[in-house]
Formats: structure tokens, sequence, C-alpha cells
């Protein structure tokens, strides 16, 4: 009865780190909009990025955001 439960645990543990990735965010880069996996912190260190949305947990709905919002990816935009 304990190994099931500390299997599911363990998976479970396993899988968390990888839940917190799944997120997609459109980010502000250079004037241009970008959707990218790297958290707001990353992106704003390494690119001087902003982020234009909330995170969203599947690609396709972040580019859909960008797409309504911005025109797309590519789509001109601005951080002030």
């Amino acid at each position: 009865m304990r190994r099931p439960f500390l299997a599911l645990a363990a998976a479970l543990a396993v899988l968390a780190p990888a839940a917190a990735l799944a997120d997609y965010y459109a980010y502000c880069v250079r004037g241009r909009i970008q959707v990218d996996q790297r958290s707001p912190e990353e992106m704003r260190r390494n690119l001087g990025a902003c982020p234009m949305s909330q995170g969203f947990s599947t690609r396709s709905s972040a580019e859909s955001f960008a797409r309504r919002n911005f025109g797309g990816i590519g789509g001109s935009c601005s951080c002030r």
C-alpha cells in the first residue's frame, strides 16, 4: 500500500519542475513581439525584454494573444 503512494509522490516531484517551466510569454524584444518560454526575469536580464502578457500554458495560446493584440510575432511594440 505504501509503495504506490511513494511512487506517485516521486513522479509528481519529478514532473512539478517541468510544469513550472511550461509557461510561454509574449515579450517585447528590441521593438518586436516575440513568444518565449524563458521567465520574465531571465528575458529582462539577458535581452532587456519586457513581458507583454501573463504566462500561457501553450505556445499556441501565447501566439494567439500576440496575434490578437499586437499583429502577431514580429509586430511592433514598446517597453515604455
